[in-house]
């Protein structure tokens, strides 16, 4: 199991947090999880076009 999917398992049984604050949580983790992934779509596309964006997406502290 992904590591994200155990943290959204402990947030929803988690006994501290109210329901909105799991809510919250969980809709957050879900964000991360698709900027995340659409990240890594952008880097792969962009190094297909030029091997040059390797070290731009490192100068930029990216990779």
């Amino acid at each position: 199991m992904p590591q994200y999917e155990q943290l959204k398992d402990a947030i929803a049984a988690s006994k501290t947090l109210s329901s909105e604050e799991k809510t919250q949580s969980v809709q957050h983790i879900e964000e991360w999880i698709t900027e995340d992934r659409a990240f890594g779509l952008i880097y792969d596309e962009l190094i297909e076009v030029s091997e040059a964006f390797k070290e731009i997406f490192r100068e930029l502290g990216l990779v």
